[in-house]
């Protein structure tokens, strides 16, 4: 992001606020950071975790597709840097009241957001079984997505699903018996669609895009990481569009600054597991 001293900086996903913390230490002594998050227990750990740079940081209980609403009530008409971490974070995964990891036992919920929307729990216990299989096949790209979704439609029928633990077993016992020890879990594809659907992850990505786009200064920076092949998709063919002047809403030029994505080196990932299928693409307006 090239993080300056009076610049201004956007984290769109402000989570516990590891990345903030980072843009305000590189933007010493005048940078200013704006953390979004609509997670709001992790407003409440970012907020404490950056009160030492006081009135250099504000936060905003909110949703990045409405970045642009924003920045509009804190009268910033530009930016200089937008970052967006798409993957979860590691309070979210950890939460035993949380539901998005099968690693933890806990309610089935996934939503980002716990004061609107559906949760988990609803889509695998009220959705028809033909949407449960599109879900997992479309944002999980399971190849096994029919019988999962097929057994969770029996299990179901039985008793309700509530947990966690509930539905990975169930997912685990519907595929094949070769595939149930391979180098990820079973139930680790079909998790990641089913929270993609609760929270309209691929949907608010393309929102966000465009919103973010529109608020860079030139020489402004907007930089993704992203942890699904699907959501890296929707970034690199935006971006092209973006250097190809296709995007009709927008008028200036642009340049790709990843010809191919940055991913994390083999020590990260020993230090960091869960940035293994971290692709970071990064877009400089002109």
């Amino acid at each position: 992001m090239d993080c300056r001293p009076a610049g201004i900086y956007v984290d769109c996903t402000l989570g516990e606020g590891g990345h903030a913390v980072e843009v305000l230490r590189r933007s010493h002594p005048s940078g200013r950071l704006i953390g979004i998050d609509c997670d709001g227990d992790a407003i409440e750990i970012a907020k404490k975790r950056l009160s030492v740079f006081r009135e250099r940081v504000t936060i905003v209980h909110d949703s990045y597709v409405n970045l642009n609403a924003v920045l509009e009530s804190l009268k910033i008409k530009e930016v200089d840097g937008i970052l967006i971490d798409l993957g979860s974070s590691s309070y979210q995964l950890n939460s035993k009241e949380r539901g998005f990891s099968f690693q933890v036992e806990s309610p089935l919920d996934m939503r980002f957001d716990q004061r609107s929307g559906i949760s988990a729990f609803e889509l695998i216990n009220k959705f028809p079984v033909h949407r449960i299989e599109d879900i997992i096949r479309q944002f999980g790209e399971e190849r096994y997505a029919g019988r999962i979704a097929r057994v969770i439609s029996e299990k179901r029928g039985e008793n309700p699903i509530f947990t966690t633990a509930e539905l990975a077993g169930i997912i685990k016992y519907a595929v094949p018996r070769s595939y149930r020890f391979g180098r990820i879990h079973p139930a680790t594809r079909s998790f990641q669609a089913i929270r993609i659907a609760v929270n309209d992850e691929l949907g608010n990505l393309k929102v966000v895009l465009n919103e973010g786009i529109n608020c860079l200064k030139k020489g402004g920076k907007l930089c993704v990481i992203a942890f699904h092949s699907l959501e890296d998709r929707i970034i690199k063919q935006f971006f092209k569009g973006l250097e190809k002047g296709l995007i009709p809403s927008v008028s200036d030029s642009f340049r790709i600054l990843t010809k191919k994505p940055v991913i994390p080196q083999i020590s990260e990932v020993n230090m960091n597991p869960r940035s293994r299928s971290s692709k970071l693409r990064v877009v400089l307006r002109i």
